[in-house]
């Protein structure tokens, strides 16, 4: 059963109901309601929303670039994935206004790229490095996690006095911490650890950071299963290979049975419910899937922690739109001739008088009752746990949602 969509859209209408509409600093505005909580269990299916289309391709593509450690947008636009465009694009007008500067003082007239002309010359290679980079945002802080400044020993004299003078030889040194690594590894050596955690919110670096970010820590947390909860997880039945407990033990070891499940959090301050809360719900249950994989344990539940949650005010149209209505009798009589060619002979009734169609019989047919009925959630295999560089390495099976809302995207 999809409670996943169900939650979500709740989640819509609790916004609808009870937001007080505020500022932000987009200028768009929004109707906010503060600290909520999303939960999924991941044995119910893999939670990428029905309700409307997701694109799949950018969530994969936006989560191996986070793990990579990558924080130029340039990896993103070759894989078609625009979710931060805008806000690289923001970045490169604030630099061409600087340099305009420049251009008027010796009588050059210039104008910027459009943002379309932007991605493209990016796409082309045609841009500079620094002019596509967004800052020690997400992937940095997970995989190179600034710490320990140091002053190399060839600036020092004897007396440990800095011998090297003018600002611009200064260079501090520094280490990094790998985030992500070190999860892994207190994972497979430690696993009943509270200290499972993974943090972006580098309070040092924040103003050196394109969009200081939303979703800002998550925290793992594994527990060990049962052993009928590892036996549902074999293929065969233990009991038909096995006279006792011990044996069971054994054989469920020697197939490689995962003895632990695992669940992951997230902490977010700011959630664009519409369109960026079902793409970090799919994220991190996809982040989730890849750990399970690197350290064989079994999904198990998926919590977010939500701030400010808000719907754009350009977006209260296209929320209602998810949530739906309920379909009225007619309706979905219409919509049993529209998916069952063959619904006049599962039907005894006279067709001329659609109201002697019962409600059950439709039912029964599994015809929805409301505009958006949530599909059943699909399913998602990963290879190469964690560290897999490849979009194809990640696959998505089963998925059928409704078409795809579109909503404008404020920066």
């Amino acid at each position: 059963m999809n409670n996943l969509d169900k939650t979500y859209t709740a989640l819509l209408q609790d916004i609808l109901d009870n937001g007080v509409e505020k500022k932000d600093r987009t200028g768009t505005g929004t109707l906010s309601v503060f600290g909520r909580q999303i939960r999924h269990k991941m044995s119910e299916g893999f939670p990428l929303l029905t309700t409307k289309k997701m694109h799949w391709n950018s969530i994969v593509t936006e989560l191996l670039w986070f793990l990579s450690g990558d924080t130029n947008i340039k990896y993103l636009v070759d894989n078609d994935c625009h979710i931060w465009d805008g806000d690289a694009y923001k970045n490169y007008l604030k630099w061409f206004d600087e340099q305009c500067k420049l251009f008027k003082d010796h009588g050059i007239v210039r104008e910027p790229w459009t943002k379309e002309q932007y991605i493209e010359q990016i796409k082309l290679g045609n841009v500079d490095a620094d002019l596509s980079e967004l800052g020690p945002i997400y992937g940095k802080q997970w995989r190179k996690w600034k710490s320990n400044y140091w002053i190399p020993k060839a600036w020092l004299n004897e007396d440990g006095e800095i011998v090297v003078r003018g600002e611009n030889n200064i260079k501090l040194e520094y280490d990094e911490i790998d985030q992500i690594q070190n999860l892994i590894n207190d994972l497979k050596t430690n696993p009943d650890s509270r200290r499972l955690m993974v943090n972006a919110w580098n309070v040092g670096e924040l103003d050196q950071m394109v969009l200081p970010p939303c979703h800002y820590s998550w925290q793992v947390y594994t527990r060990e299963l049962s052993t009928e909860e590892r036996k549902k997880l074999c293929k065969v039945d233990p009991e038909t290979e096995c006279r006792n407990d011990a044996e069971v033990e054994i054989y469920l070891t020697l197939q490689n049975i995962p003895t632990r499940a695992i669940s992951l959090m997230w902490n977010q301050r700011s959630v664009d419910t519409f369109l960026g809360l079902p793409f970090n719900i799919a994220s991190y249950g996809l982040l989730l899937t890849m750990i399970a994989d690197e350290v064989n344990m079994v999904p198990d539940e998926l919590i977010g922690n939500l701030g400010d949650v808000h719907l754009y005010l350009n977006h209260i149209e296209q929320a209602k739109e998810q949530i739906g209505r309920e379909l009225t009798h007619i309706e979905r009589i219409e919509k049993l001739f529209e998916t069952n060619k063959d619904a006049k002979s599962l039907l005894s009734q006279d067709l001329n008088e659609p109201e002697v169609i019962s409600s059950l019989l439709l039912d029964e047919l599994k015809i929805p009752t409301r505009t958006r009925e949530p599909y059943p959630l699909p399913t998602v295999h990963v290879r190469d746990g964690i560290f897999c560089s490849s979009v194809n390495d990640i696959i998505l099976e089963n998925y059928q949602s409704h078409p795809t809302i579109k909503a404008p995207l404020s920066n």
